[in-house]
């Protein structure tokens, strides 16, 4: 839920998006204590990356769909400055 207390559409796919993020995020961890092939944990590193990053990207999608299209009507300018902090951190 946003500050203007609009709800998320978007919460169950991000909550299972996450869930399997972290499922993978697992698996990573035994090949690395298996001793498994670097290559083959960048790989898979390489595939926890992105699925975090596309779950941001719908998190951002969906706020900007409900909360920020709500702070500018009502000219929220700190709701906008919060969001741009937000992206710039996401982006680093």
């Amino acid at each position: 839920m946003c500050s203007h207390g609009h709800e998320h559409t978007q919460t169950k796919t991000i909550l299972n998006r996450l869930a399997r993020a972290s499922g993978h995020l697992e698996a990573v961890r035994r090949m690395v204590e298996e001793g498994r092939d670097c290559s083959d944990v960048l790989i898979q590193l390489a595939a926890v990356r992105s699925a975090i990053n596309n779950t941001g990207k719908l998190i951002l999608r969906d706020h900007m769909e409900h909360c920020v299209a709500n702070a500018i009507e009502q000219g929220d300018r700190e709701a906008l400055e919060k969001l741009q902090k937000a992206i710039d951190q996401f982006l680093k």
